[in-house]
């Protein structure tokens, strides 16, 4: 019997209570109930799946004109539709949480990325209660739901593996199966997993063929056949969200050579053939106009001609990247039809969170790890030139230069993070429904990442939900865009939007945009008051924003500038903060800090401790005191590492002796090592930094004890400032991923000997430690 609509306003549906038979033995005639009936969506509810890559901009896929072959793309397009005028929020948190939830991303706390929430409502990344996300939605009536790549949405204080859960995708998320990543990016051959909420490792290696995407997709594919295996009458909700094509650029060989010599004349010549593909592919009007390219973006005839061939390498890596990514796509799609389910599959595939990422600055980076530490200069043409060969591969954690993001964002101005101009927020996306879009086309409507859930419950047939685990639910902000799935001139159903991120705002109303830039994502510069920002306005003859009309309409313009401040001031956008490195402080932020005071004991098996779950031991001194115990026969192994190959330091026992590497974000590595081999019993092995002081980055004096007595060291110049590695963790008793040192090897360097604990002092007391005669006596009877 069909669920009414009333039942599935409130989630979870209220029990049923069939009437109670006057019956004493259930074989009376009359001692019947009704038969249990599992809750199930309506009769003919889709599957969805819901594919969004990272980091693409809009002219990047052959499916909307760009330079990178991608046939799945190209074949769910060439039987589907092609939206050219959707929109994401510049940013990948917030747009996933606006994707995920049908709401703007400062209503629910996604105003910036995770880790730079503050304590203001629309900027702390807490996702309210009041904004289910839609895949609870479609759990709590009868869907099958995974997903499997990237979550960015779980706030930093929250992200430990000892939760809460709350914001992660199996816990309050609405996501029966999760497979993937927490954060913003992770290292393709080295990635932190996790399945549900348990820390799990990569079952191969990179010299064995791993890679992130190809796991990613095999999970999917084993997920998706049990789910039709054993629920067939369940629809499901498969939300594939790979780590591709964001830094770091990293694929395969084989990928990045088939575009080799594709790139050599340069960005500016690429926009120009990739702006007439457009035009001729009809996802560009005829009379669209080519954005001029920004002062701050230099162009090609102008960077050096020494650099020129990394720099082209480094667009070959990210074209063969995506081309990998989108090939895994169609492995899913492949599954679909062979499962014979593609025909009832609604399929989204959103090429991109945002625009291009122009993170990459002028020259792009070998490490990122230079760029989050304020230190790009290290990076010299020269030590790019050295690299060439290793981008893409494991030994590098690359990113391409900023002028490669523009281009792959044509015919638009700007790149990710300005959310005011299209560059950073209009994405191709593609839509794909055999059984209910019969005929392929483009459709122009305006569309936004809202405008996903409204659209996926009306075709499921389901109410928007008032009511949710007893929470009242805020009104959807997207609408529908199953209007347009069967008329190509159908009106817009989404005619006001307003865009935010660090401050580089704007708002469409019915075709005009009225923009102002304040800031530029690869520039570190003072910073205008909000009030002396430029403002642009563009009518809606103008595709590309390409004519700024301000000074010819300055009434429409204010018009726009007070309806921005309306709608700001409804979603949450407001106070505005254009902070950026001081919302890195959790204690200037106002967010929640996970570990307080300048101490910290860890113990053996605590693994995958993102950075901000562990003490911060940069800028400072500090000391890492660890209580092992060595086996009869010797001991070699990791005691604890944080960080990984390109940036953190690892305390660890080499040729059974003692050592401590430094890695300075892998330009180089300060190894000393311990003058005698660990004799057999208990021991308290130690390493002391002391910082010189003097600013950030500064250097020190490294000491290597061993039950109090001083048994190597020596001065390290320099140390990482800001962030030892966006994806890599703090690990006790091995080194997981890559490793930080070059004298053992990821897989191979677990502790042979055991660890009672591992403890971590802050600040000049922590040099302070003396081993007590009592303590020392006690280590050495273990020695007997």
């Amino acid at each position: 019997m069909p669920i009414p609509e009333w039942r599935r306003s409130v989630l979870p549906m209220a029990d049923p209570h069939p009437p109670r038979p006057a019956a004493y033995d259930a074989k009376e005639p009359g001692a019947t109930y009704p038969p249990l009936e599992p809750v199930r969506p309506p009769d003919g509810a889709p599957n969805v799946l819901l594919i969004l890559l990272d980091d693409v901009g809009f002219g990047a896929s052959s499916a909307f004109g760009g330079p990178v072959r991608t046939p799945t793309a190209d074949r769910l397009a060439a039987a589907g539709l092609r939206y050219n005028r959707f929109h994401t929020t510049a940013l990948c948190a917030p747009t996933r949480a606006a994707l995920l939830t049908g709401r703007n991303h400062h209503a629910v706390g996604m105003g910036a990325v995770t880790e730079v929430a503050t304590s203001a409502p629309g900027y702390n990344s807490v996702r309210p209660r009041s904004a289910a996300p839609l895949a609870e939605v479609l759990r709590l009536n009868g869907y099958s739901t995974a997903q499997f790549g990237k979550c960015h949405e779980v706030p930093v204080w929250e992200s430990s593996p000892v939760g809460p859960f709350d914001a992660w995708p199996t816990g309050g998320g609405g996501f029966e199966h999760f497979y993937g990543f927490v954060g913003g990016e992770t290292n393709q051959y080295y990635p932190s997993l996790f399945q549900g909420t348990t820390p799990v490792e990569p079952e191969r290696t990179p010299e064995e063929g791993y890679h992130l995407t190809d796991d990613l997709t095999d999970h999917a594919l084993a997920w998706l056949r049990q789910q039709h295996s054993l629920a067939p009458d369940r629809p499901f909700l498969l939300y594939f969200a790979p780590g591709a094509a964001h830094a770091p650029h990293q694929v395969p060989p084989g990928w990045a050579e088939r575009y080799a010599g594709e790139f050599d004349d340069g960005w500016d010549a690429l926009r120009e053939r990739t702006f007439a593909r457009q035009k001729d592919l009809g996802v560009v009007p005829p009379d669209g106009e080519l954005t001029a390219r920004p002062a701050e973006i230099p162009a090609w005839d102008d960077m050096p001609d020494d650099l020129k061939p990394v720099l082209a390498r480094q667009m070959e890596v990210f074209a063969g990247f995506l081309e990998h990514v989108d090939h895994h796509v169609g492995r899913l799609v492949d599954a679909l039809e062979e499962l014979g389910v593609l025909e009832n599959t609604l399929v989204f595939y959103i090429v991109g969170d945002n625009g291009a990422s122009g993170e990459g600055t002028v020259n792009g980076s070998f490490n990122e790890g230079f760029l989050f530490n304020g230190a790009a200069h290290l990076e010299t043409p020269e030590f790019l030139r050295s690299k060439i060969a290793e981008f893409g591969t494991p030994t590098a954690y690359n990113h391409y230069a900023v002028g490669w993001a523009h281009a792959t964002n044509t015919p638009y101005q700007w790149t990710k993070q300005v959310a005011s101009h299209w560059g950073g927020t209009r994405n191709g996306t593609i839509v794909h429904w055999p059984r209910r879009i019969a005929q392929a086309g483009h459709r122009a409507q305006f569309t936004h990442v809202t405008d996903v859930v409204p659209t996926v419950l009306e075709v499921a047939g389901l109410p928007v939900p008032t009511a949710v685990n007893g929470i009242q639910q805020m009104p959807l902000h997207g609408a529908s865009m199953v209007p347009s799935f069967l008329d190509p001139d159908a009106p817009e159903t989404h005619d006001l939007q307003y865009f935010e991120c660090f401050v580089n705002r704007g708002i469409y109303h019915q075709g005009w945009t009225a923009v102002t830039r304040h800031s530029t994502p690869w520039i570190v510069e003072p910073l205008r008051p909000y009030d002396d920002d430029v403002w642009e306005l563009y009518g809606p003859d103008d595709w590309t924003q390409s004519r700024d009309l301000a000074r010819e309409h300055p009434e429409k313009l204010r018009e726009l500038q007070r309806l921005f401040l309306i709608e700001a001031a409804r979603y949450g956008v407001l106070p505005l903060d254009d902070r950026r490195i001081e919302r890195f402080n959790p204690d200037l932020a106002g967010r929640p800090a996970l570990i307080v005071g300048t101490s910290q004991r860890l113990f053996a098996g605590m693994g995958r401790l993102p950075e901000n779950c562990v003490l911060n031991v940069k800028n400072k001194s500090f000391a890492v005191t660890a209580r092992v115990v060595v086996p009869d026969g010797g001991v070699e192994g990791v005691v604890i590492a944080q960080g990984g190959a390109f940036g953190g330091w690892s305390l660890y026992v080499h040729g059974g002796a003692p050592a401590f590497c430094y890695n300075l974000l892998g330009l180089t590595r300060s190894t000393w090592h311990g003058s005698e081999a660990l004799t057999p019993g208990e021991h308290e092995v130690r390493v002391e930094f002391a910082y010189d002081g003097g600013g950030l980055g500064q250097g020190g004096t490294v000491t290597l004890r061993v039950d109090g007595d001083d048994v190597g060291g020596g001065h390290l110049d320099a140390t990482v400032p800001m962030i030892f590695s966006p994806d890599e963790t703090t690990d006790v008793g091995e080194d997981l991923a890559s490793p930080v040192s070059d004298e053992y090897s990821a897989g191979t360097n677990r502790f042979t000997g055991t660890i009672r604990w591992v403890q971590i002092d802050l600040g000049d007391d922590a040099l302070d430690h003396e081993v007590s005669p009592d303590d020392r006596l006690r280590l050495a009877l273990t020695r007997q």
